[in-house]
């Protein structure tokens, strides 16, 4: 039990402290084929263009423990482009929507409509448009664009940012937030765990105390002897947390696995799942609104392809195909020590556009929801981590017969995890 808390002379402290799992992004865009034809009234088609890899690197920094048997961290991550490991280069151009343009236009919906013909005036003289031609690395990593100057000087606080707009502009170079988690010293039961996040106890985003709980781990690592049920871990990334379920026991290149996936309900409404209530206003089921933690642009997050979501988004646009093994996420954990050995974890951004009145620029176009991309952060342990992990527990049927004589009030699981964790 020593050997899985969080103490520096533990054995897996240095692996919670830097990660020897190598983690990839996987991120795909959804080209939109007939830009001319939305603005117009027509079914966005969409062509799904990708994957862009990116290697990812974490590490923790300002490791900080307390009294009360808890320890702070910041994570960073660093991404870098994988060519060889990607379907396109971050120099290529896709026709996606002008995201600042169409999230401001939904955004200023209920404004007078003399500002709002200021507004699509102003537009017009800087050429903007409902969809843009831009390249993969300026979406993703920030593009100069005077349209945030200009809607800042118009509509002031409507946009909270300066300078350049990339969609994971934030997320290179940069951490998730300090969490404090508790460090099992005198409860292993809760190793992991969060107790605060950027010292907050509970989150301020959502309409109800159940949906602004911070729950569960931060996703890294789980407390040992895990039971075939659910874990929970808290995201920055999706402004909540979020249980996913057991759903069958596996192996893992040899290693005894609980594979975790997310419920049906993890994205229904609050009609479908009423205490996702406090996560409205809702449209259909399988889409979240994070608006209130996005600078309350018209944002959705989902699963892939709009899997598991209501069939109507799906048909809303074309170039859809939900697949359960392609983009549903899944956690294989170790159930004896809660590491995980295997993890895919897959979201859906999504941006909400229609026409909107006294902006000229958004034309006749439909509501719809309107996915941008989706992104895939794996990896899996191998190479001489796995090799290790895997010599400790094949040393364990040696052992078993005679811990089994000796402790012979013990039970077999509880035998084989404490060998585990003692090697």
């Amino acid at each position: 039990l020593q050997n899985v808390r969080i103490n520096p002379n533990s054995i897996s402290f240095g692996m919670w402290k830097d990660i020897p799992v190598p983690f990839y992004l996987s991120v795909y865009f959804f080209e939109v084929l007939n830009p001319k034809e939305v603005l117009r009234g027509a079914k966005p088609a969409l062509n799904q263009r990708g994957p862009y890899v990116y290697r990812e690197y974490r590490d923790k920094t300002n490791i900080t423990f307390h009294d009360n048997d808890t320890v702070s961290f910041l994570e960073y991550r660093r991404l870098f482009f994988q060519p060889h490991l990607s379907n396109g280069s971050e120099e290529e151009y896709i026709v996606v929507p002008n995201i600042l343009m169409m999230g401001a236009a939904v955004m200023m919906e209920h404004l007078p409509n003399f500002l709002k013909l200021l507004v699509s005036g102003a537009l017009a003289g800087l050429k903007q448009e409902a969809f843009m031609n831009r390249t993969v690395g300026e979406i993703m990593w920030g593009y100069d664009d005077p349209l945030i100057d200009t809607i800042n000087s118009l509509v002031p606080g409507l946009i909270p940012f300066k300078g350049k707009f990339g969609l994971f502009l934030q997320m290179n170079n940069s951490h998730s937030g300090l969490f404090t988690v508790n460090t099992g010293m005198k409860d292993i039961s809760r190793v992991h765990m969060v107790d605060s996040w950027n010292g907050l106890k509970k989150i301020n985003y959502w309409r109800s105390n159940e949906c602004n709980m911070i729950n569960g781990t931060s996703g890294e690592m789980w407390p040992p002897f895990m039971s075939p049920t659910s874990l929970e871990f808290y995201s920055p990334d999706a402004c909540r947390s979020m249980t996913l379920v057991y759903e069958q026991s596996g192996e893992f290149r040899g290693v005894p696995t609980y594979r975790f996936v997310a419920p049906k309900t993890l994205f229904a409404n609050g009609t479908d799942y009423p205490p996702n209530e406090g996560f409205c206003p809702c449209l259909q089921s399988g889409i979240q609104n994070i608006s209130t933690c996005r600078l309350n642009a018209p944002m959705f997050i989902s699963h892939p392809h709009f899997y598991n979501a209501d069939p109507a988004l799906v048909d809303a646009v074309e170039g859809l195909h939900p697949s359960k093994d392609q983009h549903g996420l899944f956690l294989d954990v170790h159930p004896m020590t809660g590491i995980p050995m295997n993890c895919s974890i897959k979201l859906q951004l999504n941006l909400y556009i229609k026409h909107v009145s006294g902006i000229v620029q958004t034309g006749k176009i439909k509501p719809v929801v309107l996915p941008l991309l989706w992104f895939a952060e794996s990896g899996f342990i191998e190479g001489p981590v796995l090799k290790q992990f895997y010599n400790n527990l094949v040393l364990i049927p040696s052992l078993l017969d005679y811990l089994q004589y000796v402790f012979f009030g013990l039970s077999v699981p509880f035998i084989i995890s404490a060998a585990v964790l003692m090697l």
